[in-house]
């Protein structure tokens, strides 16, 4: 039973309601659930927060018990952005990979058994899908999180996703508008620009939050990042041009829209979170995300107080604060029903290879082999290479990546090494001796320092394979090279099965 403190008025509890916090632990601090007692509405879920399927259950079940109306968001593409297999590596493919098999029914598949998933555990919304056109090679932080650089690639993959997700009682949040594709610059470190005209965003980046809209996606997230072509003053998470003017007006969107974290240095560190917080509300946005770097009770407070002073001070309309959180606590009663529509449904119906599997059998589709002709598989453990570039903070460094720990189950005595930086190619032949190497890589036309290393191994050992797991933009070379498009679990194992010859 939803309840609220005594004393608590409207405007401050309204004030609760838009925000989505994020805490530490694997358990709710008290600090959480009394502020869930006065009118916090959400709470946002990160790998910190998650031991289990078994955990996050209880998890989910004690922050229900004090408001059973509770929105539990999470952080989970799949691929490399995890947070239900955050130490082990994703059981699904991430967006590229998809994009790679490019068929809508295994898109729609994967995100419906995601989304059960998640239901089972007690999770109703989703931050996904990444709707973003990944027309910059160099991007830093999309990357492999889209489902390609073609925009109607992009747009029909999106909204089978959309659809899947809410098939099975899980909000989707589709992101990061108006679209992150064409940055080179991250924006968890600084602002990114997009220097496009009007029709180039219209076809290419406006294409696929077109067709979410369609699908139904019942959230939407803000991008932090500067289209002077649609507001030069302010970024996307603070214009009202482009979320009032545009996704609601032109675009006809009437969901939820949530922004990315504030607490991101593109927003912290040229407003400030409190006067980022209030600029987000009165531009059009309905809930402010926090959490992933700042997750205490005093966050909570500075955010509440700077949204209740902004309305008392004229800066901000009670109309649009009360607006905002009313469509948090719209989305909040069609998770119910969605949730228990789902249940009754069948959400989880007799297991079946086809969909237990699902994961795998779209890694393995999605993989482009280049020399396999004349490649005979590995019968002998080898060594095996990771080239690891510093991770972007949406991935983290906390999930395993590769395929070492996929070929030492078919090839015991399989030994792997990381490396990096100028000297690591005659660190990998010096590590290697005599082995057979797989050298693997992650984007490999983004890190000078990776093509060279890779360039070194392969001109002493040209029988090397090269497993690629970013962005395969590089010419394929090795005696055999796979791109996987993507560096989740599955991924791995679909290359490693290639390798051995499983």
């Amino acid at each position: 039973m939803t309840t609220f403190a005594s004393g608590t008025d409207t405007l401050t509890r309204d004030a609760l309601t838009v925000l989505q916090p994020g805490f530490p632990g694997t358990t709710a601090p008290d600090w959480l659930l009394r502020r869930l007692g006065e009118g916090l509405a959400s709470v946002g879920l990160f790998g910190r927060n998650i031991a289990s399927a078994e955990q996050l259950s209880s998890l989910t079940a004690q922050l229900r018990a004090e408001r059973d109306d509770v929105l539990v968001a999470i952080d989970e593409e799949g691929g490399d952005v995890t947070r239900l297999e955050v130490r082990t590596g994703s059981s699904f493919p991430g967006n590229h990979a998809l994009g790679a098999v490019d068929d809508v029914d295994v898109t729609r598949e994967v995100a419906y058994e995601l989304g059960r998933r998640l239901a089972a555990c007690g999770v109703n919304l989703n931050w996904a899908p990444s709707a973003d056109v990944n027309s910059n090679p160099s991007n830093p932080v999309i990357g492999v999180r889209s489902f390609g650089a073609d925009p109607e690639l992009v747009a029909r993959h999106t909204a089978a996703y959309v659809t899947g997700l809410q098939a099975a009682g899980v909000a989707a949040c589709t992101k990061h508008f108006p679209g992150h594709g064409d940055t080179a610059v991250d924006s968890h470190h600084a602002l990114p620009r997009i220097d496009a005209e009007s029709a180039v965003l219209e076809r290419r980046e406006l294409l696929p939050f077109r067709a979410a809209i369609a699908a139904g996606t019942r959230a939407v997230m803000s991008a932090h990042i500067l289209v002077p072509t649609l507001d030069p003053d302010h970024p996307a998470t603070l214009s009202p041009h482009i979320l009032t003017g545009l996704l609601r007006g032109r675009l006809g969107y009437d969901g939820l829209i949530v922004t990315d974290g504030m607490e991101m240095q593109a927003i912290a560190a040229t407003y400030g979170i409190e006067r980022g917080s209030v600029l987000a509300i009165a531009a059009g946005a309905d809930a402010i995300c926090v959490g992933g770097g700042l997750a205490d009770d005093e966050t909570i407070r500075r955010l509440r107080d700077a949204l209740v002073s902004a309305v008392r001070a004229g800066e901000l309309p009670e109309e649009r604060l009360a607006e905002a959180a009313e469509r948090v606590r719209g989305l909040a009663r069609w998770a119910a029903t969605a949730s228990a529509s789902a249940s009754a449904e069948g959400v989880a119906p007799a297991p079946d290879v086809t969909r237990v599997d699902i994961g795998l059998v779209a890694a393995r589709r999605a993989l482009t082999v280049t020399g396999a002709e004349a490649f005979t598989p590995l019968t002998e453990p080898p060594y095996v290479a990771l080239l690891a570039p510093v991770a972007n903070i949406a991935v983290g460094d906390e999930t395993p990546w590769g395929v070492g720990a996929e070929l030492t189950r078919t090839l015991p005595g399989t030994e792997t090494g990381s490396f990096a930086g100028e000297a690591a190619g005659d660190a990998v032949l010096e590590a290697a001796g005599a082995r057979r190497i797989v050298v693997v890589v992650r984007d490999e036309h983004r890190h000078p320092w990776m093509a060279a290393a890779l360039d070194t191994v392969l001109a002493a050992r040209p029988d090397t394979v090269v497993v690629e797991m970013g962005i395969p933009q590089a010419a394929p070379r090795g005696a055999l090279h796979i791109a996987t498009h993507g560096a989740a679990r599955v991924c791995g194992r679909a290359a490693a099965e290639v390798v051995a010859g499983a």
